[in-house]
C-alpha cells in the first residue's frame, strides 16, 4: 500500500493537499487522531486499499515522539510511506485565519493567534525533519496541487534533487536546503524586448547563455552540487532542495533552474519548481 501521511501547521494547506489526493483515487481520512493511526492503517491495508492518504492530528503531547516509530513499523510491513509536512510564515497564517474567520485549533482564552501559531510550530518542530517540507506561504492553490501531485508520483527510495526558482522580493523559500543568489547577473528585465518573457523563453535563454558571468555562476553551482551530492545521499536524505533567487523570480533564477535541472537529469530524480511563475 502507498501511504501518504500529511501533517503540518494549521492553515498551511493540508486540506488542499488531501483533496488533491482524493481527486486522484486515494482513500483518505481527514484529521485522524495520532493514537488511531496504527489501527487505521492496519484496517485499510487489510481492506485492500492500494493508495491511502491520512491527515494526521499530532498536537497531543506524546504524538510527535511516537510518529517515527510508527513510520518505521509501516515501512517494515512493506508499505510505501511518504510524509508531507506543510508550513507557512506566521504572518501568512495570521492572514489566512483572518480571511476565513476560523478559530485556531489551539486557541483558548489565554493565547493570542500569534502565540497559538508559535505553540503549534514548537510542538511539531521534531516532525518536520522526518518529512518532505513544503512552504506554502507564497503559493496559490493550483501550484500547491501540482507540487503534491509530483510528490506522490515519485518512487520512495533514493534522493530526489529539487530545483526551485524564486524572487527575493517575495522572500526566501522556507523549504530550501541550499540557496544561491543570481541578482548579481545581468537583468533581462531592463530590456523592453525581454521584460515580458521568462527564463524559459528562447530570447532570454540566448541572452543569459551568452553572458560570461552567468555561465560561470552556472558552472560554479553545478560543481558545488555535484561535489556534495554524494554526501547528502549518504546522509539518507530523501530530498535536496536547491533554491535559486533573483529579484522577481521571472528571468535569471528561472533560467538557472532549468539549466541545472538539465545538467542533473542523468543523476537521478529531478524536480523543477518556479514559485513566481503563474503557469
Amino acid at each position: 500500500m502507498q501511504l501518504v501521511l500529511i501533517t503540518g501547521l494549521s492553515g498551511s494547506g493540508k486540506s488542499v493537499a488531501l483533496n488533491v489526493l482524493e481527486d486522484n483515487g486515494y482513500y483518505y481520512v481527514d484529521n485522524l487522531p495520532a493514537k488511531l493511526l496504527a489501527q487505521t492503517v492496519d484496517f485499510l491495508a487489510a481492506a485492500g486499499h492500494p493508495r491511502v492518504a491520512l491527515s494526521v492530528e499530532l498536537r497531543e503531547p506524546e504524538a510527535p515522539a511516537e510518529l517515527p516509530r510508527q513510520i518505521a513499523a509501516f515501512r517494515g510491513l512493506g508499505h510505501d510511506v511518504r510524509v508531507l509536512f506543510l508550513e507557512a510564515k506566521t504572518d501568512t497564517l495570521i492572514k489566512r485565519f483572518s480571511e476565513t474567520r476560523r478559530r485556531h485549533p489551539l486557541a483558548d482564552d489565554r493565547l493570542t493567534l500569534t502565540e497559538c501559531i508559535q505553540r503549534e510550530r514548537d510542538l511539531l518542530a521534531g516532525i518536520a525533519g522526518l518529512a518532505h517540507r513544503m512552504d506554502t506561504s507564497d503559493l496559490g492553490p493550483n501550484t500547491l496541487r501540482n507540487w503534491v501531485k509530483e510528490f506522490v508520483g515519485l518512487p520512495q527510495s533514493g534522493l530526489t534533487l529539487l530545483f526551485e526558482s524564486f524572487g527575493y522580493k517575495h522572500g526566501v523559500p522556507l523549504d530550501a536546503d541550499l540557496v544561491f543568489d543570481a541578482r548579481c547577473l545581468p537583468n533581462p528585465n531592463y530590456d523592453p524586448r525581454l521584460r515580458p518573457l521568462t527564463g524559459r523563453d528562447r530570447p532570454v535563454v540566448e541572452f543569459l547563455g551568452a553572458d560570461p558571468a552567468t555561465r560561470k555562476l552556472l558552472e560554479d553551482v553545478r560543481r558545488f552540487i555535484a561535489d556534495w551530492l554524494p554526501a547528502f545521499d549518504r546522509d539518507n536524505r530523501s530530498y535536496l532542495t536547491v533554491a535559486i533567487g533573483c529579484t522577481g523570480g521571472q528571468h535569471r533564477s528561472v533560467y538557472l533552474v532549468e539549466a541545472l535541472a538539465g545538467l542533473f537529469r542523468d543523476r537521478g530524480r529531478v524536480l523543477v519548481r518556479h514559485r513566481e511563475l503563474k503557469a
